[in-house]
């Protein structure tokens, strides 16, 4: 634990060159050059990230206040911040006003804590696998005292070189008048472009122009990931929350003397879809020679719960063994798992020999369940490829509280898990990728929907059941903008995924 707090501490500090940091740097200069005490703005930052990182998901769901207000408030105060820059009457006035809010802040510092709140919300990290995995914990509101930890050295590390910018810019720019003034303008057209979310657009423009830029940033945090890896103990037993499918229930010290392979997925997770030829080829192959495959179904979306969705997906993937459900993460958390897709093998005397998560690595994982078998067998080279540097993106506000990553047209109704398109509604998406997948349902009645690909008519079709949709599938990865039309049937839209 001490080797990832480390880790993710150096990691905090070199976010400072990558191109996560753009969007907030002319804040931070601004700040600078102003009257305010970078050590308010940092108090205020790391207090910020840390809580809003952890409880902003839990937040969201438990009240249902939109995290756009949250957002919204923070851009009102760099915006407030900025006219006080130009307008030096005003300023008084604003510290006056920033007192009130923080009545418990030595008052030289209460604008600046603020300040330092503001950026702690408005601030979205290009986050490695430590602090991924933090996140993906606050997902699933099961927040502990090391993810608290671990969010805390990675916004101490965050702030350091801030605070370093901010006491250096005091110390060596001049204070003259017109400097605050130009400063304050920056602050000002800030504020205004990430109200529009040019912020982001301008992030993405920088990635497209330069691809490789901070990609090696975050590389050294997989190494403090290997070398926590726990030890490899006793498998955990299953836990059915719903029904078995193609079997009776199972139980991990029944089947004592088998190979088993514990495989968590969730069908309309792309990522998933990618591995199951390759588990139901496995299970073909060795299920004569002692391997028993469990497929645990914990499902991302409330409607995945239902089991005659999870019966007519196992039939249109192909999957004969046998699958059961984890609505309530019983099992998931009884393996302490993070992961759509994720592997446990576990061998004849019941102990977890191997792990995978994600996609990939077929041949390294069949290797393995012929060595815990004792046979060998022909081994087809596999090879994974995805091409998308778009991330998954989340229609509803429990996910992607911002509405990051498209926009709508049309009063959309925004529930925690999904978007409801209204008549008429349009979604445009700038993406990079080959293919584009949407997990849709109908809301009453089939809903068409209308696809356009850079602007030129691509596909139409009815969203008519629960699942996974192919959206756009071309033959080389690259740079597009999709649109989608829908009409008054008013569909469900939970989440994209890209390959």
């Amino acid at each position: 634990m001490i080797l990832l707090i480390i880790f993710a501490f150096l990691a905090g500090i070199i976010t400072i060159l990558s191109p996560c940091i753009l969007p907030i740097l002319p804040i931070i200069l601004s700040s600078a050059v102003s009257k305010t005490k970078p050590i308010g703005i940092i108090v205020g930052f790391v207090a910020s990230f840390t809580f809003f990182t952890l409880f902003l998901s839990t937040i969201v769901r438990t009240t249902g206040i939109p995290a756009d207000y949250l957002r919204i408030f923070s851009i009102i105060i760099i915006f407030v911040f900025g006219i006080s820059q130009l307008v030096p009457k005003y300023q008084e006035f604003v510290e006056s006003l920033f007192s009130n809010f923080t009545k418990y802040i030595p008052q030289n510092n209460s604008s600046g804590f603020l300040i330092g709140m503001s950026l702690g919300l408005l601030w979205t990290p290009c986050v490695g696998p430590i602090l991924a995995s933090v996140i993906s914990l606050a997902i699933a509101g099961t927040v502990t005292l090391d993810a608290f930890i671990l969010t805390l050295a990675y916004s101490v590390g965050t702030a350091i070189p801030m605070f370093v910018i901010m006491s250096g810019g005091q110390r060596f720019i001049p204070r003259s008048p017109w400097i605050q003034k130009a400063f304050g303008v920056i602050m000002i057209i800030t504020a205004i472009g990430i109200y529009f979310g040019i912020d982001r657009q301008f992030q993405t423009f920088i990635l497209n122009k330069f691809p490789n830029y901070g990609t090696n940033l975050t590389k050294f945090e997989d190494k403090a990931i290997k070398k926590q890896l726990p030890k490899l103990g006793n498998a955990s037993e299953i836990i059915a929350g719903g029904q078995w499918f193609g079997s009776t229930p199972l139980t991990i010290a029944g089947l004592k003397g088998k190979v088993i392979l514990i495989d968590f997925w969730t069908y309309t997770c792309i990522n998933c879809q990618r591995t199951l030829p390759y588990v139901q080829k496995w299970w073909t192959k060795y299920k004569d020679r002692g391997l028993v495959i469990i497929g645990v179904h914990s499902p991302e979306f409330e409607f995945e719960k239902n089991p005659n969705n999870v019966a007519k997906a196992i039939k249109d993937f192909g999957l004969t063994y046998p699958v059961v459900q984890d609505n309530d993460f019983a099992t998931w958390q009884a393996y302490d798992n993070q992961y759509w897709p994720a592997k446990y093998l576990i061998d004849r005397d019941g102990t977890i020999r191997y792990t995978h998560f994600g996609e990939g690595k077929y041949d390294e994982t069949e290797k393995i369940i012929q060595e815990l078998l004792g046979t060998t067998a022909e081994i087809s080279n596999s090879k994974s490829q995805n091409f998308a540097r778009t991330p998954e993106t989340y229609l509803g506000s429990a996910r992607n509280p911002f509405k990051s990553g498209f926009t709508l047209t049309g009063n959309w109704q925004i529930t925690k898990e999904y978007a409801t398109a209204p008549d008429g509604g349009v979604l445009e998406m700038n993406f990079d990728a080959a293919n584009v997948y949407l997990v849709m349902r109908p809301s009453n009645k089939p809903a068409l929907i209308k696809i356009y690909l850079d602007g030129r008519p691509y596909n139409e079709f009815f969203v008519d059941s629960d699942k996974l949709y192919d959206i756009i599938s071309i033959k080389d990865p690259g740079r597009h903008i999709l649109k989608l039309e829908f009409d008054a049937n008013k569909p469900q839209l939970y989440a994209f995924t890209f390959g």
